[in-house]
């Protein structure tokens, strides 16, 4: 049975509507126990740790599909919370990343040369090349520290489930909700704070701000069907925006500093036209503003008719 991470039990789809509630009932078998953020916390050298992992999990799978470290780093997580840091030395940390890296990538049937990956790790220092027998060790022990629970429940798990609450009759608007809150979802994995919050509210939490930015005048409607959703606690819900909204924020910012600070070809006409703007006509400003908006940010734009939606 392939293995998805929108349909992790691989028959979720077909369950009858009275069955949902058994995906949310077992999501916590498959996330870090409720401890394992504040015990991070409690460690600068944990949290370093973990940031050194993650970071490599990501070197390690640039080239494939974003779902790929998503769900490594999920093993991380889980593997971390019951074992907790088994050697605090750079090549064990690449051990972990690798067999991580490695049984995710078995899972999702990716092909992938375990040399070839871990050249990414080495380039310019020349570190370790860890032979198969050891890797494949390393997993026999992130298996039994995950029970085998390899076919992960996450986030994406949920996202089909409220995408339907929110009842958009046009498959092109639900697709790119579900893009957008899935983006917000792997961006947010490197932070902490989001490992507070189980799977489905996750879920619900970045298809709210999805819609926020794709949808503001539907908003509302959305967050009522949240709100009305038992299978989820509206406060929470609100928490998890919360934190999603400050990394969302942080992106933003980042982004916007390293255009005003990069001397781009752009950059150096934009500074000149905006020095020509007192001499420029109405129309003329007009006309720039207009191509200004054409380059911005999508989820600024994407005003949809309510014809396109069920009323609330």
């Amino acid at each position: 049975m392939d293995f998805n991470l929108e349909n992790p039990l691989g028959n979720f789809h077909d369950l009858p509507s009275e069955a949902l509630p058994s995906l949310f009932l077992i999501e916590s078998d498959h996330i870090p126990p409720p401890n394992y953020c504040q015990t991070l916390k409690a460690s600068d050298f944990d949290i370093s740790v973990r940031r050194n992992v993650v970071s490599l999990i990501s070197q390690l799978s640039c080239t494939f599909d974003p779902v790929l470290p998503y769900l490594a780093i999920n093993y991380l997580d889980r593997f971390l919370a019951n074992q907790g840091i088994l050697q605090p030395k750079p090549w064990a940390n690449k051990l972990l990343a690798v067999s991580c890296f490695s049984l995710a990538a078995k899972m999702l049937k990716a092909e992938y040369s375990a040399t070839d990956v871990q050249v990414l790790l080495n380039h310019g220092d020349g570190g370790v090349i860890f032979e198969t027998q050891t890797v494949q060790r390393m997993e026999g022990i992130i298996l039994g520290a995950l029970q085998w629970r390899m076919r992960s429940i996450t986030p994406f798990s949920f996202i089909p489930f409220f995408v339907n609450l929110f009842r958009l009759k046009d498959p092109a608007f639900r697709q790119v909700l579900k893009d957008r809150a899935s983006e917000i979802i792997l961006k947010s994995q490197r932070e902490i704070k989001v490992l507070e919050f189980k799977p489905s509210v996750v879920a619900a939490s970045a298809l709210l701000y999805a819609s926020h930015e794709l949808f503001p005048f539907q908003y509302p409607c959305f967050l009522g069907a949240i709100s009305d959703c038992s299978y989820v606690n509206k406060e929470t819900v609100v928490q998890c925006y919360n934190v999603i909204e400050d990394i969302a924020r942080e992106e933003y910012e980042s982004v916007l500093n390293v255009n005003s600070t990069s001397d781009t070809p752009v950059n150096v006409l934009d500074e000149h036209f905006l020095s020509l703007e007192s001499e420029k006509t109405n129309g003329v400003i007009q006309e720039q503003e207009f191509k200004r908006r054409k380059i911005t940010d999508y989820g600024n734009k994407r005003t949809v008719p309510f014809s396109h939606f069920h009323q609330c």
